[in-house]
């Protein structure tokens, strides 16, 4: 197994200086060096087969021993240093102080095709940054990463992907929801991929330390070698490079709102400097379509970070960021700009999203009324959003008396659709119809358009969870029906109409289908 090795980030940024693998705050130091720990009896559950082309690996390669070894762990490639990043953040709005790769360990970088790739296990054992945790993840936590990474690539949301899904041999106590009955899991292993791994939290530290030195280096390196086309560092450079960082987050909120995704647990520590969704714990899919939903067990009483609020979120977030780099820059107004930006670039990029939903190509003044009116009626009952927006697809201009049937399917409780719920949604239709008279293309255009912009499947909670019931049995053929199903989200296949489904009953209240926790 030949890798091209190109390490750069802890060749050229300072390493922490103590060596042993304690538990302790770390100063003055981008990451610590980690050897992964030692697993009883690993398996590979799964593999990517495009990560492994991105890698520039081969299948015969994913067979052999070293690979195995390698990403589970119990061998360290020639020539590399793994290592924990050191970095802080805001969780759940408050500053938590050094954080850190608890239970995530960084191999290696690679590069291939010019494209670079941090490959990092999650669940390799603990690091410096561990505090009282043991460093390594569960099965249905780590299924549920695996999955939905890849997923999400394929939907066209940016996104950490996945290489690998390995059992440890080894099982992990962990208390699922908090309640004081801890069990054990079987243990496991995800090496995620992705461009880098740098979060808003990494530069957080060294503000709230008054490190200004390592602050610099930091940003620095991360022009360097992500955001080059910037130019060399200066003070116009470090701007450029937060209006940057703004509008990948912009964009990617404004994706995780259009697939109806809610990430769960925005915390700073949480954010990728390259707009990337990172970090796959307690996440869902909206089922009925619901502003107020999270899906986070820790966040049931305050819901933050629920569905309606994480562009807000985004921009809380990027607020703390541009006050961690603010020493580099000493002027708070180019700052304060991007950030007023941020407001008229969502609200912008949202209409865009939603008339791109709608099958809508041109613009109307009276759009953003009629998609809150559309937005009012979906929270009317509760109405299943994929099922809903796929659905619309084949609703036809000229005839808009059977608007409601054409969506029946997205209603949870259908017999509630009567009287003033049924009112409104025919007046809406009828709006809808008129509107689209205002489009050049046949509906037949438009349906194609809207089945590339609104996926047909998703992986819901209940999904996954059936998959994980099925992993616990030592039954991994579901894992590979959705990961290959997911490859594909827009596209009809009609042998997985049985997933193009709302939410079961049995799953509306089970752990690890509505509600998750942090260990999730």
């Amino acid at each position: 197994m030949k890798l091209n090795i190109k390490d750069k980030f802890n060749q050229e940024l300072p390493a922490d200086s103590i060596l042993e693998n304690s538990r302790r705050q770390v100063s003055e130091a981008c990451f610590s060096y980690v050897t992964p720990k030692q697993t009883a009896k690993p398996e590979l559950l799964h593999i990517s087969p495009e990560m492994l082309e991105n890698l520039g690996l081969s299948k015969e390669d994913a067979k052999s021993e070293t690979f195995l070894n390698v990403f589970t762990g119990n061998e360290v490639l020639e020539n590399t240093k793994p290592y924990a990043m050191c970095y802080g953040g805001h969780q759940f709005g408050n500053w938590a102080g050094q954080l850190g790769d608890g239970r995530a360990i960084n191999l290696c970088e690679v590069e291939h095709h010019n494209k670079n790739w941090t490959l990092q296990l999650k669940g390799a054992g603990e690091t410096p940054y561990s505090r009282t945790a043991d460093g390594l993840a569960v099965l249905r936590s780590s299924i549920r990463e695996y999955l939905c990474s890849e997923a999400m690539f394929y939907l066209g949301v940016p996104t950490t992907r996945a290489l690998s899904l390995a059992l440890s041999g080894d099982l992990v106590m962990r208390d699922v929801m908090y309640d004081g009955n801890p069990a054990y899991e079987k243990g496991a292993i995800v090496c995620r991929a992705a461009e880098s791994f740098l979060r808003f939290g990494n530069y957080q530290i060294f503000a709230a330390r008054q490190d200004d030195k390592n602050l610099k280096k930091l940003v620095d390196y991360t022009i360097k070698y992500h955001f080059a086309h910037l130019g060399n560092p200066s003070k116009e450079t470090y701007i450029a490079f937060f209006k940057e960082v703004s509008q990948r987050t912009v964009n990617m909120i404004i994706d995780w709102q259009r697939v109806g995704f809610v990430h769960g647990v925005m915390n700073t520590d949480n954010m990728s400097i390259l707009g990337l969704t990172i970090d796959y714990g307690p996440y869902g899919w909206l089922e009925g379509y619901e502003y107020g939903w999270t899906p986070n067990t820790t966040d049931r009483q305050n819901k933050r970070y629920r569905y309606g609020n994480q562009p807000n979120i985004g921009l809380w977030n990027l607020l703390q960021l541009a006050n961690a780099i603010y020493p580099l820059i000493e002027e708070a107004e180019p700052l304060e700009t991007i950030l007023n930006q941020y407001k008229i670039d969502f609200e912008g990029g949202s209409l865009s999203m939603m008339r791109s939903k709608l099958g809508l190509e041109t613009e109307d003044a009276n759009d953003q009324k009629f998609i809150q009116e559309l937005e009012d009626n979906l929270h009317l009952t509760e109405t299943d959003m994929t099922i809903f927006f796929r659905s619309l697809a084949d609703f036809k201009k000229d005839n808009t008396s059977n608007g409601i049937e054409i969506i029946q399917n997205a209603f949870y409780k259908p017999e509630e659709v009567v009287g003033n719920i049924e009112n409104r949604w025919n007046d809406w239709f009828e709006k809808y119809a008129q509107r689209l008279k205002k489009e050049i293309g046949s509906d037949k255009e438009r349906k194609v358009k809207m089945n590339q912009f609104n996926p047909k499947y998703v992986l819901r909670n209940y999904m996954a969870q059936l998959a994980i019931d099925d992993a616990d049995k030592g039954d991994y053929k579901l894992i590979d029906e959705l990961f290959i199903m997911l490859k594909t989200p827009y596209d009809e296949q009609p042998e997985y109409q049985k997933w193009f489904a709302k939410r079961p009953d049995w799953a509306r209240h089970k752990i690890g289908c509505s509600m998750l926790s942090c260990s999730s």
